[in-house]
């Protein structure tokens, strides 16, 4: 791209030019921890950043991420239109928090909260759903001190129990916070949070049980409906009282389309509140998130804060203050732009091409389906045979192609098992995913070519240790092994990633 800013002669300038992009105006590099001195014109710095910014991945073949990458040129304006909006000024800006309320009551409609038509909804917007989990988990741990001060017990211990694949956000909250995280381990074939078991972990100090409406390590949504039954169970054999929250980032705006009969939101009774990302299956960008309680009883007023200086009382409950008023718009767009209908179509469409990208790789006859049919619309696999290759290389050569697909580890105790997985949003096609399954295929057939590291690593240890055994006596074959165990290791460590 030629830049077509007047600029003056060489000669005035005192340099020479060399090319017809930004460095026209800028020969030397631009500081890039420390202010520059002098301005420079607004086409220049678009283009040095523009430059920077093409060695980016390209998002729409980012199949690591939930977050949606695409929504059509009509939002796009509306948002844009909208940037320059500060949602906390409520009553500057009164119609766009009727729109956010009106989110959340569709939102809560479509959880089935015990609402009324023309009732308002308790929830709010926030930035995505780890600020939806935080205000969800300092809910809990309110009512439940509230509680034991009432009782004259302690309160300084409260825990949340969850399986050991929840997000990162569930390990924020939980330090920050301070509550303890009692996390239900995994098991081999089996990646999401056993119920009996989180009941069996629960104890007077739980303030609740967190289960998880399509973990991110392989889309699977856990059984709510089972471990509301046994928690029931729980509770009126202890005299405790304890809820259920459902976390449903990725799920939430996928189960009431593909699966409606599937019971696990407020039709669950011990459920008292639910969290759901907008900027995932929502179709919005990022980062928008949702949290929805199932009655004003559920949210402690004490953590609501009311202000006046912005022109009006305004209740507020969120862990910021400002943020942009673009995303709630948006969310708000796209549920009457779909509607039900819309949304249906759009995740079946997802779960279709799901179904394709899970068939191609099936045919390979290299790889393990680790995702199920009903769940988010993902395709988990592992390797049948990674003695001599490992996932993270398949993940590093189909970056030549384009595509970035994340290798990770399981969490314990299935930590043994890597992983690889590609999201279905609503911009991968159906040719895209015979794409990516010949993309694929071309890396395992190249991987067949080259040595192992495994064995290269071995070959190495072993001619040190030869060099060694010249003047020492040498490493036994077990310290060997162990040095090759210990440096596999260290692979796998570094090559770790978030599952989100």
């Amino acid at each position: 791209m030629v830049i077509t800013s007047t600029v003056k002669e060489p000669e005035e300038q005192g340099q020479s030019l060399h090319c017809t992009f930004a460095s026209r105006y800028v020969r030397d590099p631009v500081p890039k921890f420390k202010m520059p001195g002098k301005s420079i014109p607004k086409d220049a710095a678009y283009q040095i950043i523009n430059d920077e910014l093409m060695l980016d991945g390209a998002p729409r073949l980012n199949l690591a991420s939930f977050v949606t990458t695409w929504m059509e040129p009509e939002c796009d304006k509306l948002i844009m239109d909208s940037l320059n909006k500060n949602y906390v000024d409520m009553d500057e800006y009164p119609v766009t928090t009727e729109l956010q309320n009106r989110c959340v009551n569709m939102i809560a409609h479509l959880f089935h909260a015990p609402i009324e038509e023309d009732e308002c909804a308790v929830g709010v917007g926030t930035v995505g759903s780890s600020e939806a989990i935080m205000l969800a988990g300092l809910a809990f741990k309110r009512k439940w001190q509230t509680k034991r001060k009432s009782e004259g017990k302690p309160y300084d211990k409260p825990n949340i129990v969850t399986g050991a694949n929840v997000q990162v956000c569930w390990e924020k909250f939980a330090r920050y916070f301070e509550v303890e995280l009692k996390e239900v381990k995994l098991a081999e074939g089996y990646y999401v949070m056993d119920p009996a078991k989180a009941v069996e972990m629960v104890d007077e100090n739980t303030i609740c049980v967190a289960a998880i409406l399509g973990s991110t390590l392989t889309g699977e949504f856990e059984d709510v409906k089972l471990l509301n039954e046994l928690l029931t169970k729980k509770n009126n054999e202890t005299g405790w009282n304890i809820p259920i929250h459902v976390d449903a980032a990725s799920g939430g705006f996928v189960a009431p389309f593909l699966y409606p009969d599937l019971e696990w939101d407020f039709r669950v009774p011990l459920v008292k509140s639910i969290n759901v990302s907008g900027h995932k299956y929502g179709l919005v960008y990022p980062g928008v998130g949702w949290v929805v309680w199932r009655s004003k009883d559920d949210l402690p007023d004490e953590l609501v804060f009311h202000i006046n200086y912005l022109g009006s009382d305004q209740p507020t409950f969120t862990l910021n203050f400002s943020k942009g008023s673009s995303q709630i718009i948006a969310q708000y767009y796209q549920f009457i732009r779909l509607g039900f209908e819309g949304y249906k179509s759009v995740m079946e469409n997802c779960l279709e091409n799901a179904r394709v990208l899970k068939e191609g790789i099936e045919k390979l006859g290299r790889f393990n389906i680790l995702s199920k049919d009903i769940g988010v619309p993902l395709v988990a696999f592992s390797l049948k045979e990674s003695t001599q290759h490992t996932v993270f290389e398949v993940a590093d050569h189909l970056r030549k192609y384009g595509w970035i697909v994340p290798a990770y580890t399981m969490p314990p105790d299935a930590q043994n098992i890597a992983v690889l997985r590609v999201v279905i949003r609503e911009d991968f096609s159906h040719s895209l995913a015979e794409r990516l399954v010949s993309d694929i295929e071309k890396v395992v057939k190249l991987l067949d070519t080259l040595p192992s590291p495994l064995s290269t690593k071995a070959a190495h240890i072993t001619a040190i240790t030869n060099e060694i055994s010249d003047e020492k006596v040498g490493n036994s074959a077990i310290e060997t092994q162990k040095e090759i165990a210990k440096y596999w290791k260290r692979l796998v460590d570094g090559k770790r990633v978030g599952a989100c």
